[in-house]
Order: structure tokens, then C-alpha cells, then sequence
């Protein structure tokens, strides 16, 4: 099972496809808590070049409140990650984590239907870029 949702986008630069991925998840009922610049933090900590790779760290509170009830410890696999990363000039990948893989790992049977509603929201997201 793939771990993972992906499309990879043209004609659009990299900053344009965080716009877009943070608008269609918006419309979805995700919010971005975190963002992390892999590019800019790898420079920093290794003097590294990296390509564009951005972790968005994305969260549907009422569903993320109905996981913790399932399961008290589930914040440590929260929010769900999705990345843009920039391919070549004029390809920029959009990936989102599959929450249904990322259960399974999880021995909670009340989670699974928590699961398979974030799963469908995050592939309209990416199906809809």
C-alpha cells in the first residue's frame, strides 16, 4: 500500500503551487499549522544544496478532535503532511500523506473510520490541483 496521494503539476512556479495546495486544502476544512523549509534548514544546518521541498503540516481540527477521542496518542502521527518539492524548472510535485496507511500502524479499530474521511478529503485535494 502506498503511503501517499501525489500529481505533479506544470506551469506553475513553486511558490504559486504552495498557494494553490493551501487554497484547495482550505476549501477541505485544513488549516497549516506548521511549515518547514527543508531547503533553507538544510543549507543552514549542513551548508547543503537542496531543491525547493516545503512540508506543510496540515490539520482539520473536528476531525483531529474526533481522533483524539479515539485514541490518546494519536497526536504524535498529527498533522497530516503534505509536501510540494520542486522537480525541475517547470514541474512541482504535490504529495499528501495517506492517513489509512499511516493507521495501520495504529491498533485502533475506532480510528478507521476517522481515517478513510481524512484520506478521501486529502485525495480531493490533490485530485483537484
Amino acid at each position: 500500500m502506498k503511503y501517499y496521494f501525489q500529481k505533479t503539476l506544470t506551469g506553475l512556479s513553486f511558490d504559486e503551487a504552495i498557494e494553490k495546495v493551501t487554497e484547495e486544502l482550505k476549501k477541505e476544512g485544513f488549516g497549516i499549522l506548521t511549515e518547514i523549509d527543508v531547503q533553507a534548514t538544510l543549507k543552514k544546518k549542513l551548508d547543503v544544496d537542496f531543491r525547493n521541498y516545503r512540508i506543510l503540516g496540515a490539520c482539520n481540527p473536528p476531525f483531529a478532535y474526533k481522533a483524539l477521542q479515539e485514541e490518546e496518542n494519536i497526536g504524535t502521527m498529527l498533522p497530516c503532511n503534505v509536501i510540494v518539492q520542486q522537480r525541475s524548472e517547470d514541474e512541482v510535485a504535490i504529495a499528501a500523506v495517506d492517513p489509512v496507511a499511516s493507521m495501520m500502524a495504529v491498533e485502533n479499530s475506532g480510528l478507521g473510520s476517522v481515517a478513510n474521511e481524512i484520506r478521501a478529503k486529502l485525495q480531493k485535494v490533490i485530485n483537484s490541483l
